[in-house]
């Protein structure tokens, strides 16, 4: 006897308008009527409507299925295959949608208000917002924190522009001074490492000598911060926690 149009409609989720259309345009016609003349779907109409579906669902118009699906050279097990390629496709852009959501619902715990594409302008292929939760996790419940989060949501894009550049001129200066052969404990050296405390202070939260000495550990004993100082010159990450101790007892 096969189904019926309601039963056909319930099974997959459409409307019996939708499939009284698909009959009308030719796209899927049922196999046979009952004596009342009624559309009676048999499990080959269910099968042309699940691929129907499928193709719909990918965003083909009923045009682009009908070719699809009517294709002569065309068998179930290459409609398969096809499915499968496009479901990855579309798998892996979905991935990458959200990883891109989740970057940027991160940047906006840190308090960076930028648009993705002022972001990238900013900070190119690297995230600001990649270690987010493991801030809040560790300083959450600080002031500091919360101060940090206040500044970074103020700061527009040529602020970031600006603040990184910095960073970037007292690094740059912190290198040139051990390529001089110049100590941490010289008084160049603690002058670069007081301007990265104020530079901290200005852009970030205000910043004591006490928690410039509790950074300056941090940026040799995390292998991330050591990299990242030590990507601008071998041994600089130690060099600025040794200039930022000596300008600490200098600042005592």
């Amino acid at each position: 006897m096969g189904y019926s149009v309601g039963k056909v409609a319930g099974l997959a989720g459409v409307t019996v308008r939708t499939l009284h259309h698909y009959d009308e345009i030719g796209l899927l016609s049922p196999s046979g009527r009952s004596h009342a003349g009624h559309r009676r779907y048999d499990d080959a109409d269910l099968d042309r409507l699940q691929r129907i579906l499928f193709y719909r669902e990918l965003g083909f118009p009923l045009e682009e299925v009908a070719v699809l699906l009517d294709d002569p050279r065309s068998d179930p097990q290459q409609h398969l295959r096809r499915q499968h390629a496009l479901l990855s496709e579309r798998i892996t852009r979905l991935q990458q949608m959200a990883e891109a959501v989740e970057h940027a619902m991160e940047a906006k715990k840190m308090g960076i208000n930028l648009t993705p594409e002022e972001r990238f302008e900013v900070f190119g292929d690297h995230d600001p917002g990649q270690y987010a939760k493991e801030a809040e996790q560790r300083w959450g419940a600080t002031d500091a924190y919360a101060q940090s989060r206040a500044r970074a949501a103020a700061h527009t894009k040529d602020d970031w522009k600006r603040i990184l550049a910095e960073a970037e001129d007292i690094n740059r200066r912190l290198a040139a001074l051990m390529d001089c052969g110049a100590s941490a404990g010289s008084a160049a050296a603690m002058d670069l490492a007081e301007e990265h405390r104020g530079w901290i202070s200005q852009n970030h939260y205000d910043c004591s000598h006490a928690m410039h000495t509790c950074l300056g550990e941090m940026y040799i004993a995390d292998e991330r911060f050591a990299a990242h100082y030590d990507a601008v010159r071998p041994g600089l990450a130690v060099f600025l926690r040794d200039a930022i101790t000596a300008n600490a007892v200098r600042g005592a």
